[in-house]
C-alpha cells in the first residue's frame, strides 16, 4: 500500500519502522516543524524526521495542514491510506477523506477512555491498572473514530510514562501491521466506540503540583 505517515515524537518511530520492515510503500512522512529547545533555544528536529531521513524517506513539515497547497501535495502522492501516530495536530476533514482506505490512527489507550494528547500520563495519574493500544478509523472528532483493533497491557507499579510509553509504542507498531493486513483482506470491520469516554488533555505545569494529603499511591 502507498502510505503517507504522520508522526512526530519517539513514540511514533516503532510504527514507522514496522511499516518499512513489512514492505509497505511509505512514500512520505509528515511531521511538525523543527522547534527551539533547551536553554540555548537551539533548533531541534522531531525524532520522526531524523529517523525518516536516515531511512531515505522524504519529509514534509507544514506550518499549517489546512492549507490548499499542503492538500494538493498530498493529493499528488495518491496514498492508499494515511497512518497517524502521535502527530500532535488535528487532521482536517479534507485530508481524512483523501485516501481510499481512510486515515488510521494508533492511539495509546483503550478507547473511548483517555481520548486526547496525553493518554499514557493520565492513565498512570488516575491509578489505572491496565491500558493499551487502539487502532481506529479517524473522523473529525478527538479520537472518536470507529475501532479497528485493540490490545491490552498491565500498568506495573514501577512503570512511569517512559517505560509504559516504550512498551505501548512497540505494541502499537505490531497492532498497526495487523490492522493493515486486516484491511487488505477485508477481515477487519470498524466498530463504533462504546462505554464511558474520558479525556487526557495536554499536561500543564500545575498538574505537577503535589497534594500531600493524598495517599502514597496517588502521590
Amino acid at each position: 500500500m502507498r502510505i503517507i505517515f504522520f508522526g512526530t515524537p519517539d513514540f511514533a518511530i516503532p510504527s514507522l519502522n514496522a511499516l518499512i520492515e513489512s514492505g509497505e510503500d511509505v512514500v512520505y512522512v509528515v511531521t511538525q516543524p523543527d522547534r527551539a529547545k533547551g536553554r540555548g533555544h537551539r533548533l531541534s528536529q522531531p525524532a520522526v524526521k531524523e529517523f525518516a531521513l536516515s531511512m531515505g524517506i522524504p519529509v514534509m513539515q507544514p506550518a499549517g495542514i489546512k492549507s490548499p497547497d499542503f492538500y494538493e501535495r498530498l493529493l499528488k502522492l495518491k496514498p492508499d491510506v494515511i497512518v497517524v501516530v502521535a502527530y500532535g495536530k488535528i487532521v482536517p476533514l479534507s485530508v481524512l477523506q483523501l485516501p481510499p482506505s481512510g486515515c488510521i490512527n494508533v492511539h495509546a489507550s483503550l478507547l473511548p477512555k483517555y481520548r486526547g494528547a496525553a493518554p499514557i500520563q493520565w492513565a498512570i495519574i488516575k491509578g489505572e491498572t491496565k491500558t493499551g493500544i487502539t487502532t481506529m478509523m479517524m473522523d473529525e472528532g478527538l479520537d472518536t473514530g470507529d475501532i479497528l483493533l485493540a490490545g491490552k497491557t498491565e500498568i506495573k507499579d514501577e512503570d512511569n510514562a517512559l517505560t509504559l510509553g516504550k512498551r505501548l509504542s512497540e505494541m502499537g507498531a505490531s497492532l498497526l501491521i495487523k490492522t493493515l493486513e486486516g484491511i487488505k483482506d477485508n477481515s477487519i470491520k470498524p466498530v463504533p466506540q462504546t462505554g464511558g469516554a474520558s479525556y487526557a488533555p495536554p499536561l500543564k505545569k500545575d498538574d505537577g503540583r503535589i497534594n500531600w494529603s493524598l495517599s502514597s499511591r496517588e502521590i
